[in-house]
């Protein structure tokens, strides 16, 4: 027997230790020898790597998801991962990020507060086939884009610092989403708590692209549907763009917090251009996502 050697430890003593490491970790380890398997594969690993609420989530879930017909925790677990869980009579969804176990929160499009969101004449809402939800808010045309949300940030994974981010995606028949930038804020309500605050982005991911003047679709008058052409000025290339996800969706950023023990309360997200006047339309919003922030060092 070598000094320090864990591997002639009882197989349940093997378990405990790769519980206290993370699910990345306990793949990797698995990979050591068949005892080690053996270990990382049991319900004495993975049941610590679930949140210490799932059952409850599970049961509270609109999907049709049993803890009991998984033969094994690990096997719950990713289907958690790889499936968002419909929350909240279809409005929210829940997935745990793989490599950690931390929760991931999607707000439907339906729970969120958008401005005129009930007007057909400015909004309209439609099934999508790619969407987890069942309707997403794609715009017809405002010069008045406002659409914000809250989160309870106590039923999230504490000590995290969360990015939040909007999905979308666009019509074919988009317009006047290019210029000027949107504002866009994560903040906790009242004030308190270590938020990014406000900051601009860009909707249109071809934006920083394009000529530094264009004709563009604008749209004259409240009532009347008639359009002519403008020059749009040079857009600044500084701040953020959408980017593609996995999904086949797009995001952009409102910004981060950190979540400590959820003792800060309610956070805030949003995304507004108001200031122009100008018209658009054409975005398409599945929801605002919450998920823990990439580590880029």
């Amino acid at each position: 027997m070598h000094e320090g050697d864990i591997s002639v430890l009882p197989e349940g003593c093997i378990s405990i230790i790769l519980s206290l490491t993370s699910p990345r970790d306990a793949c990797v380890l698995s990979l050591v020898s068949l005892t080690f398997k053996s270990a990382a594969d049991s319900d004495v690993v993975w049941e610590k790597f679930l949140p210490s609420d799932y059952k409850d989530i599970v049961n509270s879930s609109i999907s049709s998801v049993n803890t009991n017909n998984f033969p094994s925790k690990k096997e719950l677990y990713f289907r958690l991962c790889d499936i968002p869980l419909l929350l909240q009579e279809g409005k929210q969804s829940l997935t745990l990020e793989k490599k950690s176990g931390k929760k991931c929160f999607m707000v439907g499009a339906k729970e969120l507060d958008i401005t005129w969101g009930d007007s057909p004449q400015y909004w309209k809402w439609n099934s999508h086939s790619e969407s987890r939800f069942g309707d997403v808010a794609e715009l017809v045309c405002v010069c008045w884009l406002n659409i914000k949300g809250k989160f309870d940030t106590r039923v999230l994974s504490p000590k995290t610092v969360y990015a939040v981010y909007m999905v979308i995606k666009f019509s074919e028949n988009t317009y006047g989403l290019d210029h000027p930038a949107a504002d866009v804020k994560v903040e906790f309500v009242g004030g308190g708590g270590n938020s990014s605050g406000s900051r601009s982005v860009y909707l249109d991911p071809q934006c920083n692209r394009r000529p530094d003047v264009q004709h563009v679709p604008h749209r004259l008058g409240l009532l009347r549907r008639r359009f002519g052409h403008i020059l749009r000025p040079a857009l600044k290339t500084e701040g953020h763009f959408p980017s593609e996800r996995k999904d086949g969706w797009m995001e952009i950023e409102l910004g981060e917090f950190y979540n400590d023990k959820g003792e800060d309360g309610e956070v805030e997200m949003g995304l507004s251009e108001i200031k122009s006047g100008h018209w658009k339309a054409g975005l398409i919003v599945q929801g605002i996502e919450l998920r823990p922030k990439k580590n880029t060092t």
